[in-house]
């Protein structure tokens, strides 16, 4: 692996054993909204009662009738008006219940799922940038949208269902043993098929669903590589092998979507097999114990009974239906809750370390520093750069001079050694205040869909126009900006028509304008034009004055006016000194120098 490489990115997780643990880590996760979830199930186990008990009124409803067509005196027309009526009121209540509960657990479920959001946007921020490097923007854009959705839907729509349907499961068994035990005992037995059948295509099926979601991830960052810079593709005439890859990865997600469904999908039929076949059971049973003259089983009975085994196969229908979004979302909270579990920057709470009117004093104290813990790229390294200096950063690709960069900004934290500014040790800082001394520009521009003015006076309030003109001026972008329908109002972003010297042109403009007392440069000009790049030199030596001011540049050219030059080669300073003092000594840099100019 080549010294400065960094670590690799990762695709896709490794395939865990079927189980629910991560669902339950996803149930801990609400335990805030417990009282709510307490008071749906009192709905719930209300809107059951009302739903079990109305099969006993159908009973008596059936007898009644029977009785009356067997007696002289007729049909009691009263005492079945009386029976309906009682009915329709139970029935009611129970759906009254029952929408209560339906209502409390989708608020329930979409507030958990509003702050699972919140909190993983709020966890990027706490992320070190060690996870970004290794893990892909299209998985980490999924796990934020496609596994947080999944959770959602199941927690609103399979959460719900399972509150009711066990409470109906529960009051069904308990109603169905006070009625005729051996009928019960036929029921449960019939089901308990269902039931060893749901286990084993649980245990078999759950890995198809981790993999699918692993996968789905990998697709998404394929995705957003490919169309993220579609121009490559096809100046390199690869579309034909990125469709195949694509298709690699969609044929993959395609055999685990199909076999985790599958498998999920033979749940709910088999149930209703079940169900249908505890039908045929209880009649068999059923006759054959009034045939054989037993009093505890009478038509009544019968009618009442069959309602109680449909409303005893509902929840098992149910269960096996909630199975399967139980199975995605338990794949799902793995991977959320993976990234949720990522260690953290340091808390730094306690840190109280400032710089104080800062000089731009920079001390570089042998530090030491890996991507990987076994990989040391920076071989203690040493500085001592004075207020004001302009310090170039030059060196073969490779060499380490963005890591000097990164290490200087606290985006990756030492080995050891250290760094200070103005006598203050980064390490005692907090890192918005390391952040807060310098305006950064890199060779890879960056804007957001916003106008150009939110691009300009990025996280900074209180820039005139008057302001926003001058810096405009000095980087060569007023004309552009005057030539725009809406001016420092039109609207632009990533994808908008604007070449990469423009852009390039507003990251310095932005840098401008933040006026931080150090500046890191970072290739800032290497994509724009000669005359571009003049007029850029001239504003970046006025924004320099009175700077320490950081420059990594492969165009030696730039870099002739640096006070000091550092010559980084594998992780070491081997030369360092001013642009003439370097090319008279002869080394590594008046090598690389010539080699530019050979042909000049």
């Amino acid at each position: 692996m080549p010294p400065m490489m960094k670590p690799p990115v990762v695709r896709g997780g490794k395939k865990e054993k079927a189980d629910f643990a991560s669902f339950g880590k996803l149930l801990a996760y609400c335990k805030g909204y417990l009282p709510a979830v307490i008071a749906a199930i009192l709905l719930a186990v209300g809107g059951a009662v009302c739903t079990i008990i109305g099969p006993d009124y159908i009973s008596d409803l059936t007898n009644t009738i029977k009785d009356g067509v067997l007696s002289p005196s007729g049909i009691d027309m009263a005492a079945i008006l009386h029976i309906v009526i009682v009915l329709i009121v139970i029935y009611a209540i129970g759906a009254v219940l029952s929408y209560g509960q339906q209502f409390i657990m989708a608020t329930v479920t979409q507030r958990a799922a509003r702050k699972l959001r919140s909190d993983m946007n709020g966890k990027t921020d706490r992320l070190p940038l060690n996870y970004f490097d290794t893990t892909t923007t299209g998985d980490i854009l999924s796990l934020m949208t496609n596994d947080v959705d999944t959770i959602s839907q199941t927690l609103s729509q399979s959460t719900a269902n399972l509150v009711s349907s066990f409470a109906l499961f529960i009051g069904t068994v308990i109603m169905m043993f006070k009625t005729n035990a051996v009928l019960a005992a036929v029921t449960i037995a019939t089901s308990l098929l269902g039931f060893a059948f749901m286990a084993v295509v649980l245990k078999v099926s759950q890995k198809h669903f981790n993999a699918k979601q692993e996968q789905l991830g990998e697709m998404d960052g394929q995705i957003e590589e490919v169309f993220g810079r579609h121009e490559i593709v096809k100046a390199y005439n690869y579309k034909h092998a990125a469709r195949r890859k694509f298709d690699d990865v969609n044929d993959r997600l395609k055999t685990s979507n199909r076999k985790s469904q599958f498998l999920s999908g033979l749940m709910q039929p088999i149930m209703m097999f079940v169900g249908n076949l505890s039908y045929v059971l209880i009649f068999v049973v059923g006759i054959s114990l009034i045939i054989g003259g037993s009093n505890a089983v009478d038509i009544g009975t019968l009618m009442a009974f069959v309602i109680y085994a449909r409303l005893f196969s509902q929840p098992l229908g149910t269960f096996a239906q909630s199975m399967t979004s139980i199975q995605q979302a338990s794949a799902a909270s793995k991977r959320v809750f993976g990234m949720l579990d990522q260690p953290e920057l340091d808390d730094e709470s306690q840190k109280t370390a400032i710089v104080e009117n800062p000089r731009g004093d920079v001390t570089f104290s042998d530090i030491r520093f890996g991507y990987l813990p076994d990989k040391e790229i920076i071989h203690g390294f040493s500085a001592e750069l004075k207020s004001g200096q302009k310090v170039a950063i030059v060196g073969p690709t490779g060499a380490g001079k963005t890591t000097i960069v990164n290490l200087l900004m606290r985006f990756y934290e030492l080995n050891s050694g250290d760094i200070t500014i103005d006598g203050v040790s980064i390490k005692d800082m907090k890192r918005e205040n390391v952040h807060d001394l310098f305006d950064m520009i890199l060779q890879n521009t960056w804007l957001f869909e916003g106008t150009i003015r939110e691009n300009l006076v990025y996280n900074k309030e209180g820039v005139t126009d008057e302001k926003l003109d001058e810096v405009c001026t000095a980087v060569g972008l007023k004309h552009y900006i005057e030539c725009l329908p809406r001016g420092y109002d039109t609207v632009i972003g990533e994808g908008s028509q604007l070449s990469e010297g423009q852009k390039q042109q507003l990251t310095i403009a932005r840098a401008m304008i933040k006026d931080a007392p150090l500046l890191i440069l970072d290739e800032a000009t290497s994509n724009v034009d000669t005359r571009t790049e003049l007029a850029i030199q001239t504003a970046m030596d006025k924004l320099t004055e009175g700077r320490t001011s950081f420059v990594i540049a492969h165009r030696l050219s730039t870099i002739k006016n640096a006070d000091v030059i550092l010559v980084l080669k594998d992780g070491d300073v081997i030369e360092h000194g001013n642009h003439d003092e370097l090319l008279a000594r002869g080394g590594f840099y008046a090598d690389l120098y010539n080699a530019q100019f050979a042909k000049a």
